[in-house]
């Protein structure tokens, strides 16, 4: 599988501060990855650039089959190209049900006009109850999405982004303010997910991550600290000094 993001030395400083110092990184097409570190470490502001939230001072992003450089694109055409991004906190439109808010996702025409006449057809609502069964919601598609649990709430989230078809995934602790049980689901969702596209998880919870059973990247000061397997990093001595001593 060829790289699909890579980003080199990567620098930003707000007032001075260096949030992000020369990082690099790189996630091929169909890979989970998680992102572990202290606060403060830059993980936020590594979403944040990916994005075209902030712009770096130096270096360089570049994604895609056709290595196109991120960087001065707006937040809405790197949308466009296939990125998409989960919050921390839900965001759905809590009074309309699962299947309105799947089908208001689906990637398709925006133009005012076409939004207006959009009328679902029969694959739309297809597409909508597969997305649904992937995610756990194949029983609620009536349900209005205010009435979900914080759980499925995230769980709507992540289809609604999964609905525009992206190449990369980049999901902020998911697994926040869960049940178990709801964890154990949502770690299915995202394996699943990372089968065909890049999913990076920044996560906190140590129990989750070893549940993704996936490569780990350290951020420590804005760089990357380590790199590997859990039980690779958690032994790596200046993991273990900056963070997991903590």
């Amino acid at each position: 599988m060829s790289t699909l993001l890579e980003v080199s030395g990567v620098t930003v400083s707000f007032d001075g501060f260096r949030a992000i110092n020369n990082l690099s990184f790189r996630i091929e097409g169909a890979e989970l990855r998680a992102v572990i570190g202290p606060n403060g470490a830059g993980k936020t502001t590594f979403m944040d650039i990916v994005t075209g939230k902030t712009r770096p001072d130096s270096g360089q992003v570049r994604y895609g089959d056709k290595s196109m450089s991120l960087i001065g694109m707006s937040e809405a055409k790197i949308a466009q190209a296939g990125i998409g991004r989960k919050f921390q906190k839900p965001t759905v439109f809590e009074d309309q049900t699962v299947q309105a808010n799947l089908l208001m996702a689906l990637r398709k025409p925006r133009g005012a006009l076409a939004v207006l006449l959009y009328r679902p057809d029969a694959p739309d609502l297809d597409r909508v109850a597969e997305l649904a069964g992937e995610i756990g919601l194949g029983e609620h598609l009536d349900r209005l999405s205010g009435e979900l649990s914080h759980g499925q709430k995230q769980w709507l989230e992540i289809g609604m982004l999964l609905a525009q078809d992206p190449k990369l995934l980049l999901v902020d602790e998911p697994a926040a303010g869960m049940t178990p049980a709801e964890r154990e689901k949502t770690t299915a969702i995202l394996v699943e997910a990372a089968r065909t596209r890049a999913v990076v998880v920044v996560e906190h919870d140590m129990e989750f991550v070893r549940r993704l059973n996936c490569k780990v990247t350290v951020l420590h000061e804005g760089a990357v600290l380590a790199e590997g397997s859990l039980d690779h990093v958690t032994k790596n001595q200046d993991v273990i000094d900056v963070y997991l001593g903590r």
